[in-house]
């Protein structure tokens, strides 16, 4: 039975995060208590990336693990941010990846900013085409009140 749950867990990490979502929700399906067994196996063991192992420097390493064996399998060869050996390239290519993620996020902020001025001026249009457009006092009715125009039919 353990050797069976182990296989299984080998092929759900395998899957990646999607898979054990699945599961999770199979779980809630057919019995709530293992949805919620599996969704605590799944914070405790960092699998959900919000546990205490789940920090920055294991996905990235699961990432890169994965893209070797889908690499392999296709008969390459891959290797992904593994240790030269030589300290200084791999303090370089290291800071280089953070200096071009820091400017990813950079450029991600400055895209929000842009969509929030747009937002911003829509409104500003909206709040002065209403501001501008003539009002009919409240004694009056105007043509949209949906009552009987003195021109229609139905007035008479």
């Amino acid at each position: 039975m353990t050797e069976a749950l182990g296989r299984l867990e080998s092929q759900l990490d395998a899957w990646g995060r999607p898979a054990w979502i699945i599961a999770m929700v199979l779980g809630f399906i057919v019995f709530w208590p293992i949805g919620l067994a599996l969704l605590g196996y799944m914070i405790w063991s960092g699998r959900m990336g919000c546990g205490r192992s789940g920090g920055r420097g294991r996905w990235q390493k699961r990432m890169a693990d994965k893209w070797e064996r889908k690499m392999s399998a296709w008969g390459m060869q891959a290797k992904a941010y593994e240790p030269t050996g030589n300290r200084a390239f791999d303090e370089y290519r290291e800071e280089t990846l953070r200096r071009l993620e820091d400017e990813a996020r950079e450029f991600s902020e400055f895209l929000e900013r842009l969509r929030m001025a747009k937002d911003r001026q829509e409104f500003e249009d909206f709040m002065t085409d209403r501001k501008n457009r003539p009002q009919t006092p409240p004694g009056q009715s105007g043509p949209t009140s949906g009552g009987p125009q003195p021109d229609s039919p139905s007035a008479a």
